[in-house]
């Protein structure tokens, strides 16, 4: 099954592991399969399931894959994006021309999945898209951007180790605003086997009645 090659705390490739990862292999495992993750740039994943290389992948990237024998399961997780700002900036958005005239940090390919939000702003020297969202908290309270785009774990997790790091941090108040809903179409796996995708979206089922979903998060976001 083809993964992201990086995204924590959803997909940590050198360890094999990370909430999503994790979270597939648990429901897999359910009805006894085994998962065997390879780790992809995104643009790779639709191109590895057509051609036959894996016989799975997590997400379609925006590619529609029934026309290529893929079944689709049910999302494993859902990304929560939302803005962040200082408290102390009493700054409110909550339509696209609030943005206007700020400094924005998002990631990478932030403006095409919300065109209405930002699209106006991708060549705007204020608005920036970068892969390494490690930096976002320490960004944000030196005040270098005034607004970073980012999903609540992730931001969290990198916050964790951040502070972590550096004993004397602290995050100061923050306001999260909140823009879209996360649409669980975008965030299904695709399966060359019907027989499979059935057995992983009851191994789903299994895990939330149980909590084990919420246990696998928990475990990777602990202060």
């Amino acid at each position: 099954m083809a993964f992201g090659d990086n995204l924590p705390p959803y997909i940590l490739a050198t360890s094999d592991a990370g909430i999503e990862v994790e979270i597939v292999r648990a429901a897999l495992a359910y009805r006894g399969h085994v998962l065997h993750a390879r780790y992809q740039p995104m643009g790779r994943i639709p191109v590895s399931f057509i051609s036959g290389e894996v016989n799975a992948i997590m997400m379609d990237v925006g590619v529609d894959m029934a026309p290529h024998g893929g079944f689709y399961g049910k999302p494993p997780v859902l990304y929560d994006n939302v803005f962040y700002t200082l408290k102390s900036r009493n700054l409110i958005i909550s339509k696209p021309d609030d943005l206007k005239g700020h400094s924005i940090m998002a990631f990478i390919g932030a403006a095409k999945r919300y065109p209405v939000w930002l699209a106006a702003l991708n060549h705007v020297p204020g608005y920036v898209e970068r892969n390494n969202q490690a930096v976002q908290p320490a960004l944000l309270t030196l005040g270098r951007y005034e607004v970073i785009l980012s999903d609540r774990l992730i931001f969290q997790y990198y916050t964790q180790l951040y502070q972590r790091a550096n004993p004397g941090f602290v995050m100061p108040p923050l306001d999260e605003h909140t823009f879209t809903h996360a649409n669980p179409r975008d965030y299904r796996p695709v399966f060359r086997d019907a027989t499979v995708r059935d057995d992983f979206n009851a191994g789903l089922v299994h895990l939330h009645k149980t909590g084990l979903d919420r246990a696998i998060q928990d475990r990777y976001l602990k202060n």
